[in-house]
């Protein structure tokens, strides 16, 4: 077990069970995909469930605000510094995110500004959490926040796990959006990722091989939410 980063590496048997658990689930994906039919519209909510929605993800997100503050002024109290660490996959995920709201709005110029708008906006908003949400998942139990560790691990991931599945939850406002082969085999491939990075423990992204692993499911991620935007000539897809 290496301490490298912001989270603890698993080894032994917890690195052989985590790539065996991700390699399954991945699997489960690309035949869920290969069994698919037909794009399949995601059930659209009412007006009323629409706003429900939209207020339970700014509560998620200004609960994760407030969190972070909490932990920031806690760990200045305590003289522990806290300067956010720089990695190589920021500009990665900056870039790709820009990409991913450009082919979007474009790709839905037809349905009207404001339509494609939205749609550009809520796919990219959705891209990284497909990434974030499972990958939180994975190394919430890993890390040590460096003040009151599980206190600060659940205010810290909570509101994070919370604003990844409002965020996702979005996507069934734009009617635009369909589940299609493509976005289960795309999600598969962002999984089958995962179970290669987990043979290497799923280390902090310090060293070429994690650092590339975790820039290509993160590239798969966002692939992903633009596959549910495809236009429809590409629904058999």
């Amino acid at each position: 077990m290496t301490v490298h980063g912001t989270w603890v590496s698993y080894s032994g048997t917890a690195e052989i069970v985590l790539a065996a658990v991700l390699a399954a689930i991945a699997a489960a994906v690309a035949y869920a995909g290969i069994r698919l039919p037909l794009p399949a519209r995601l059930p659209r909510p009412g007006r009323a469930s629409a706003i429900m929605m939209l207020g339970i993800w700014a509560f998620a997100i200004a609960a994760l605000l407030a969190c972070s503050a909490a932990y920031l002024a806690q760990a200045h109290r305590e003289g522990v510094p806290t300067a956010p660490r720089v990695t190589p996959i920021t500009p990665i995920t900056l870039t790709g995110a820009g990409v991913l709201f450009l082919v979007i709005a474009f790709t839905q110029k037809k349905k009207g500004p404001r339509a494609a708008l939205c749609s550009a906006v809520i796919g990219t908003a959705a891209g990284p959490m497909i990434f974030e949400l499972p990958f939180d998942l994975i190394i919430m139990s890993r890390t040590y926040p460096v003040v009151d560790p599980a206190l600060f691990r659940l205010l810290l991931f909570g509101p994070l796990i919370l604003t990844g599945i409002t965020t996702l939850a979005l996507l069934s406002l734009p009617p635009a959006v369909r589940l299609r082969r493509a976005t289960l085999w795309c999600l598969a491939g962002m999984l089958a990722v995962f179970a290669v990075w987990g043979l290497f423990g799923f280390s902090y992204p310090s060293a070429p091989g994690p650092i590339t692993l975790n820039a290509l499911s993160k590239i798969l991620a966002l692939i992903t939410a633009l596959t549910l935007f495809l236009p429809e000539r590409a629904e058999g897809i």
